[in-house]
């Protein structure tokens, strides 16, 4: 508990010497900047801006409010990390939540690991933080790994070695979001699980998922049912004729619509699959088979 208390008086006194404008640290190299870096700080949480980085959007209220009493009762146990962006200004790194919980709580300063650092640092710290030590919903964590990838041009090799996740863990996150936007949102609202997301991305027709989608959470069918179910479709699509085939169709219709005009209504063509076929062109006496004669002939 002395430590504790011995650690609260060093993080009030740095808070003192940021709030000097005399010893405004803007860099590492800066006086008095070894004292700061690293160190746990009490800063004002007022001060604090969010991060427009942090992948974080869901944040269960009830949970807060279990947070927030416990901090009440203890104070804020692991502090927050932060990046200094101006005299006695700093945005959120990483710790949101707790950050949140404190305000709810009552508290005007928070414990806050300060780092210097350009956007481009402080996106990675966050992403990656954020992925390692917060409960996510895999939807937040595929798109902060895709944020990682394209703003930060990494690999999934590179992300893999930077999150410590195997690389086929990371393609099926980010294969969640290939899934119609509706599902995705069941996702993240806990209606279906990963599990269910990772069954239902095998159908590449939206329609087709939200239509699966809406079965699953009717029936609340588990995720080995859901695969069962995408099994099934899917041999139902394999059966249906192809759409060449149906154009096929259509085009013969039309084609006997033509023959008819010209030669009669009961004039009939059958094609078969192969292409080969028959045209059938009855007649009713010899004058109608003349006539018929003269419209092939030409005479």
């Amino acid at each position: 508990m002395a430590k504790a208390v011995k650690k609260q008086a060093l993080g009030r006194g740095l808070s003192a010497l940021l709030k000097d404008p005399e010893n405004d640290i803007k860099s590492v190299t800066d006086k008095n900047a070894d004292k700061v870096v690293g160190s746990i700080v009490e800063i004002d949480i007022e001060s604090i801006e969010i991060n427009p980085f942090q992948p974080r959007s869901n944040f269960n209220e009830e949970s807060l409010q279990e947070l927030a009493t416990s901090i009440r009762q203890l104070g804020v146990i692991q502090p927050i990390t932060v990046r200094k962006s101006d005299f006695n200004k700093y945005q959120l790194i990483s710790g949101e939540r707790r950050l949140r919980a404190s305000k709810m709580a009552g508290l005007k300063t928070i414990p806050a690991f300060i780092r210097i650092a350009n956007d481009h640092e402080s996106l990675t710290m966050a992403l990656v933080e954020n992925i390692q030590r917060h409960d996510l919903d895999p939807i937040e964590i595929a798109l902060s790994y895709q944020r990682l990838m394209e703003e930060i041009q990494l690999t999934q090799e590179q992300m893999s070695e930077r999150v410590g996740k195997k690389r086929s863990t990371i393609a099926n996150y980010l294969r969640l979001l290939k899934l119609d936007p509706v599902i995705q949102t069941g996702i993240r609202d806990g209606f279906i699980s990963m599990g269910h997301g990772r069954a239902i991305i095998n159908i590449e027709d939206q329609d087709a998922q939200a239509e699966i989608y809406q079965e699953i959470v009717s029936k609340n069918l588990s995720v080995r049912e859901t695969e069962a179910l995408v099994k099934k479709y899917q041999e139902g699509v394999r059966s249906k004729p192809s759409s060449k085939t149906k154009t096929q169709a259509t085009a013969d219709e039309e084609k006997l619509e033509k023959i008819r005009k010209y030669f009669g209504p009961k004039a009939d063509v059958k094609i078969s699959s192969n292409g080969k076929g028959k045209i059938t062109i009855p007649f009713k006496s010899e004058a109608d088979f003349n006539r018929i004669l003269n419209l092939i002939t030409g005479e």
